[in-house]
């Protein structure tokens, strides 16, 4: 009998190590052995709006209702539906949001890039984005594809800086509304899949990511139209997503808004960037303080709390919220008090005039 317990044991003990061979780097997740103190934070400190969500036009009146006792929880007064499409699909989208909780949600148009490049179409667009702003649209949003694969009537790649949008950066000055515009993606996106790239991970898992040369402009061509577009319109005010995927890099996102007044940055999708550099993070959000918006990008009520806890504490060497985006850990910035109400709602409430502001501290 005892050598049928030593056979069993010797079978579980190489059926272990025969599986730690073939763990993939997918698959590895260690656990931290560090005790250090931790300070969870489920619930913001003060009031947020959230100006980087999306919602569908369909989205049911129960999960609406679900959303508003979701965001109770975690101290999020507004969230800021990018999503709004144009004409009869934005009103229903106001309608669906705003008409049922009218200071909670705010909606942004998106434009319909069907026939650009063809004469009259930036006219027609501008009209639209009027009549959508008249319908309850609170600013406009463009999408990642604006600038790699929205093609013209012809085509052609649509460029960043098309002079196709002039009488549409018209109307936006003339209305005063601000533009939320995501342009590219991670620069290692565009790179190759080798053994030096830092997202190679995240690639490997959502290979359909990669951005290879052949499909897709380079990432400096992408970053220069943008640049451009916002130097010939000073009088629009540009919310450049995720921090203009800068976030590895913020000595060049502050140069820029040092040479653009009209360039403003959130924080949506880029946590991981900054909680790695806590010193230098900090003093870029206290230095720009007036200039960054907090955005959260995928509306998920279990990661919100990781943000809180980045932005208020000084926690040290805890998780990100996705392992395949980041294979550090995050450390917190420990914000002062009033850097966080610029960022969490002051900054949003000056930036977009047409947000319900009843009721935030001053």
């Amino acid at each position: 009998m005892r050598c049928f317990v030593h056979l069993a044991l010797a079978l579980v003990a190489f059926t272990v190590a025969a599986s730690a061979q073939s763990l993939t780097i997918e698959e590895w997740q260690p656990r931290s052995t560090l005790v250090v103190e931790e300070h969870p934070v489920p619930r913001a400190r003060f009031p947020v709006i959230d100006v980087h969500s999306h919602h569908r036009s369909s989205t049911t009146a129960e999960r609406i209702d679900r959303i508003v006792r979701e965001m109770d929880e975690l101290n999020l007064r507004i969230l800021v539906n990018l999503s709004g499409r144009y004409g009869e699909r934005l009103k229903s989208t106001v309608e669906r949001f705003i008409g049922r909780h009218p200071s909670r949600f705010a909606v942004f148009a998106n434009l319909d890039f069907r026939g650009i490049g063809s004469p009259g179409w930036g006219e027609r667009a501008a009209r639209q984005l009027e009549v959508d702003v008249n319908n309850g649209a609170s600013g406009l949003k463009f999408f990642k594809n604006f600038g790699m694969t929205v093609k013209d009537h012809a085509g052609k790649r649509v460029p960043v800086d098309d002079p196709s949008l002039e009488p549409v950066w018209k109307t936006c000055a003339r209305l005063k509304i601000p533009v939320l515009i995501h342009v590219a993606e991670p620069a290692e996106f565009f790179k190759p899949r080798d053994r030096f790239n830092e997202r190679w991970l995240e690639l490997k898992i959502h290979p359909n990511r990669h951005r290879p040369p052949d499909r897709f402009p380079p990432f400096e061509t992408l970053m220069a139209e943008r640049d451009r577009m916002i130097a010939r319109h000073p009088d629009v005010n540009f919310i450049v997503a995720h921090f203009g995927w800068h976030g590895n890099d913020l000595g060049r996102l502050g140069r820029l808004m040092d040479k653009y007044p009209n360039f403003y940055t959130e924080t949506g999708a880029i946590l991981a960037e900054l909680g790695r550099q806590p010193f230098t993070a900090r003093k870029f959000f206290i230095d720009y303080q007036d200039r960054i918006l907090f955005g959260k990008d995928s509306y998920r009520p279990n990661e919100f709390p990781v943000f809180w806890r980045v932005f208020e504490t000084r926690d040290e060497y805890f998780d990100y919220y996705r392992h395949y985006h980041a294979h550090w850990k995050l450390y917190g910035l420990d914000l002062p008090d009033e850097v966080l109400k610029k960022l969490y709602y002051k900054n949003a409430l000056r930036l977009v005039p047409r947000l319900p502001s009843d009721g935030f501290p001053p």
